[in-house]
């Protein structure tokens, strides 16, 4: 690339024209639909130098929140309260007496665990109901007040409140519930604070840059929460159930769970600060009269069919995304599961392939920002989802070759995770509407909720038919295949020149 990542100037060509006939303006994009011309956010930053800092310290808060993601809610947290601390002790002890794998103990001890999963699961379900239905009134209330930065500042801080609390969810029965409320809140600020700090992707890059930008940020997730998950699950879990890690701390009562918990929220804490410290706060928008919370929905509504009309590709963008999105979910989701289901994967084998994963979608996320700005988000996409799709069916068909055919096919997978996700975000700021980032981002968020049980209801539907675990694999395939064929009929905005 001839821009480099840190020489972030978008000057438009010499002697170049905009739709008024002045010579050296900005580039203006016209809609491909409408052939109406709507200005994105992102082509204002066109010519402006971007600080380094301000883009370090963006990515940072990225590096943090994979505390919250990668220990709290998948690796590691989430495992615990769906353990055998939370079920009777009666029961555990009953299963551990009895002899027989199939007998009536063990029957309870199933059934046990099976309802800390669905009590988990409805206050999961709960959290991304609230979100579906609040972020994009708050995003809309943030572009407009100018206060995108106070939000994000807050939201985080909650989510550090959250993750410190649940040192207090002991290993027992009676504290399931109040590890369920903490995490489910959690995941609502987390996933409000999320579309803050997207709509500020527009805030640290320029149309040249966004790609490498967003790549930055999303790789930046992924590694960051690799270094945590070493340090826990060496320093504190340890690689077998009677090791206590090189700290040694106890598992009584969930000790060394919890103190990750801990070390989970300073991480949060400590990273997030860079990009509250350093990027400055957007400027409020003039345009919209401020209106009560409830009145929002009724300008949310009126904006969202504004929004089809002046940059239908955006709405059309937000349905096909949340369809791949998914499935890009669901293929870290039951990766695990399937590892050590189908491929037979031992636990530690597991947490070594997760490790390996997020580090090879991390790098596939950095170098894909470049191929991002050179050839447009939509081609990675669509490249990533082909490759997806054809690696997953890979992985069907080997099921029965044993766990060197998942390392091959799983790994190939996470290669084409992280650039869909990081040029989707990349894809939606190009086109987004200046003035309406959060609004916008916060729809992101809310179709990708609206959709988020496909995945895993094909996933299930297709084990529970088949009868056999591997089968799961085609309903991913199903859901990125849909998405992908969504997206093929949208077209990115073209920058006109006359």
């Amino acid at each position: 690339m001839a821009t480099s990542l840190w020489n972030m100037t978008d000057t438009p060509p010499a002697g170049s024209h905009d739709v008024a006939g002045t010579p050296n303006s900005k580039p203006v994009l016209r809609s491909a639909t409408t052939g109406a011309i709507a200005v994105a956010g992102l082509d204002l930053q066109a010519g402006k130098r971007i600080p380094r800092s301000w883009v370090v310290a963006w990515a940072f808060w990225d590096w943090g929140g994979a505390a919250f993601n990668a220990v709290i809610t998948t690796f590691v947290f989430t495992v615990y309260l769906t353990s055998s601390y939370f079920v009777s002790p009666a029961v555990v002890a009953a299963r551990d007496a009895e002899v027989d794998l199939t007998g009536p103990a063990h029957h309870a001890y199933t059934a046990a665990e099976a309802s800390l999963t669905s009590g988990l699961g409805y206050g999961l379900a709960i959290a991304g109901v609230i979100v579906a239905l609040i972020a994009p009134v708050l995003g809309q209330r943030t572009d407009a007040s100018g206060r995108r930065k106070l939000w994000l500042a807050i939201n985080t801080g909650v989510v550090v409140l959250m993750t410190a609390l649940m040192f207090f969810v002991e290993g027992k029965p009676s504290f399931f519930f109040l590890g369920v409320a903490l995490v489910s809140v959690g995941t609502v600020f987390y996933e409000i604070a999320t579309v803050n700090y997207n709509a500020m992707l527009i805030q640290v890059s320029t149309p040249k840059t966004v790609g490498k930008v967003s790549g930055l940020g999303w790789g930046a997730g992924y590694l960051g929460g690799i270094v945590l998950l070493l340090f826990v699950l060496l320093g504190l879990v340890g690689l077998t159930s009677d090791s206590g890690g090189f700290l040694g701390v106890p598992h009584d009562d969930g000790l060394n769970i919890r103190l990750i918990a801990v070390i989970a929220a300073l991480w949060t804490l400590v990273f997030s600060l860079p990009i509250l410290f350093t990027v400055p706060e957007i400027t409020a928008t003039d345009r919209r009269v401020k209106v009560g919370f409830f009145e929002s929905y009724v300008v949310l509504f009126r904006d969202i069919a504004k929004l089809w009309k002046e940059s239908r590709n955006t709405v059309l963008f937000l349905i096909s995304s949340a369809l791949f999105r998914d499935g890009l979910v669901g293929v870290f989701t039951f990766g695990g599961i399937l590892a050590q289901g189908t491929f037979g994967f031992s636990s530690s084998q597991v947490i070594i392939f997760a490790i390996a994963a997020n580090v090879v979608a991390g790098v596939s996320t950095f170098i894909s920002g470049l191929f991002d700005d050179r050839f447009g988000a939509k081609p990675v996409i669509v490249v990533s989802l082909v490759g997806l799709i054809v690696a997953g069916l890979g992985v069907f068909f080997a099921h029965d070759l044993g766990p060197n055919a998942f390392w091959v096919g799983g790994l190939i997978l996470c290669l084409f995770v992280g650039p869909a996700q990081s040029a989707s975000r990349s894809f939606l700021a190009r086109v987004t509407p200046a003035g309406r980032e959060g609004e916008v981002f916060g729809l992101y968020a809310t179709t990708g909720r609206a959709v988020s049980f496909l995945a895993p209801l094909l996933f299930s539907t297709f084990v529970a038919v088949a009868g056999a675990q591997y089968w799961g694999i085609l309903g991913i395939i199903i859901v990125l295949a849909i998405g992908l064929a969504l997206l093929i009929p949208v077209k990115a905005q073209q920058r006109v020149v006359t």
